[in-house]
């Protein structure tokens, strides 16, 4: 484990992009805040201060209380630099809003717009097609020879296509809802950003908006059973939603739609490369283990870093004072290995008995994606498993510098296909 900097620097490196990049230092920063300082009142430099939530119960505690803690006005990590740019382009404090961004009672009419895309019956009509596009990747790994990047060749592709034919993206444009995703969710990697300058990310934003609007165009003349035609014909309170409304329920099944899951993907497989002994376990009885293993790959990766709450009045929690207006940050992987609620939580398990995964949130937030998620991940290990007899790694794996939403960015691996 890292060693532990004192204070300003510890506050100073767990909102750094680079420190999430290395998951031995971030996991040991985190492992000291829950023994030692679980609701610490961080003051990273250019930051407006709050505090951080790093034990289980507390995380559930906040998420549980959607009208003492609420999303807006600070739903994620952001320098003051950052919005206050975004406040002088656009006059908002948000480039969009989302699901991420509401609060009820809107978050709520938003929400149910899109729920029944992610019933149990609609979940099963589209199992059929998750398995064949399940399948259609693993052939992607025989068609490499034996050695690819799993993360750029297979894992950031299969729930892409997943998730566009739900929403009703055409396979020809995937390439450039990939681009755009990572250049959103990246921009903080110099690997993917579209650059160096602060206005950057608003042009990724507007070049979502200006795909999108078109889709719209086109639904309302031609609607189908995908999710933009639902956006596209929305309305809320008997009015169509406006446009930026509109641009970010798109842009957020767009993105966190297939960018989650193909970190949990990759991250998973690296997790059983370095667990041999739960790899063997998960082959000798896939049917019996591949639902499990999938949780504890998504508890493993837990690849939404965090999200953020503001207190609308007084709290006092675990005898720490949080005043009206303040704001918490609230650590997914860290409550994912919480001492208190798994039992040796930095081992690897495929069997590990339930216990409530926070990696897709909890309460009125909780991902309306998560159970699509869980079914894509066992089709393709089922496919994998029965048609992989090896595979190691073939080179170092790296990791996106992303404090928000990120994971395995190059997962070089060699393999032997039955």
């Amino acid at each position: 484990m890292s060693a532990v900097p004192a204070s300003p620097q510890l506050d100073n490196e767990l909102v750094s992009p680079v420190t999430w990049a290395d998951e031995e230092k971030i996991h040991s920063y985190l492992a000291w805040l829950r023994a030692n300082d679980p609701v610490r009142r961080l003051t990273p430099e250019g930051f407006t201060p709050f505090y951080a939530i790093t034990k289980h119960a507390d995380v559930m505690a906040v998420e549980r209380d959607k009208e003492g803690f609420i999303n807006d006005p600070r739903p994620t990590l952001a320098a003051d630099y950052v919005t206050d740019a975004i406040t002088a382009l656009t006059g908002r404090r948000h480039l969009v809003r989302s699901l991420v961004q509401m609060d009820d009672p809107d978050h709520m009419k938003y929400r149910l717009l899109t729920a029944p895309f992610f019933t149990r019956q609609k979940l099963e009509q589209m199992k059929p097609e998750v398995e064949r596009l399940a399948k259609e990747y693993v052939d992607r790994m025989a068609e490499f020879g034996g050695e690819c990047d799993f993360v750029k060749d297979v894992a950031i592709w299969y729930p892409l296509r997943v998730v566009m034919s739900v929403l009703g993206v055409p396979p020809e444009d995937e390439p450039l809802m990939m681009k755009l995703t990572q250049e959103l969710f990246g921009s903080t990697d110099p690997d993917v950003q579209r650059s160096f300058e602060i206005t950057a990310i608003g042009d990724v934003v507007r070049d979502f908006e200006a795909y999108f609007l078109e889709i719209s165009e086109d639904r309302r003349k031609h609607p189908r059973d995908d999710i933009a035609t639902v956006i596209a014909n929305a309305k809320i309170d008997g009015k169509p939603i406006p446009e930026l409304e509109a641009a970010g329920y798109y842009i957020i099944i767009a993105t966190a739609g297939h960018d989650t899951t193909s970190s949990s993907t990759a991250g998973g497989l690296l997790a059983l490369m370095e667990h041999p002994d739960e790899f063997a376990k998960l082959r000798s009885d896939p049917a019996a283990h591949v639902a499990g293993a999938v949780e504890e790959m998504i508890r493993w990766v837990t690849p939404v870093r965090h999200f953020m709450r503001t207190a609308t009045r007084d709290h006092e929690l675990r005898g720490t004072k949080i005043a009206d207006g303040e704001s918490v940050i609230l650590w997914y992987p860290s409550a994912n290995r919480d001492e208190e609620v798994f039992d040796a939580p930095f081992d690897f398990r495929i069997t590990r008995p339930a216990a409530r995964n926070l990696a897709f949130g909890y309460g009125a937030h909780v991902c309306l994606g998560q159970h699509l998620a869980r079914m894509e991940m066992q089709a393709f290990y089922r496919e994998l498993l029965a048609r992989v007899e090896h595979v190691e790694l073939a080179g170092e794996p790296r990791y996106a510098q992303a404090a928000f939403v990120g994971g395995l960015k190059s997962l070089p691996i060699r393999y032997r296909m039955k």
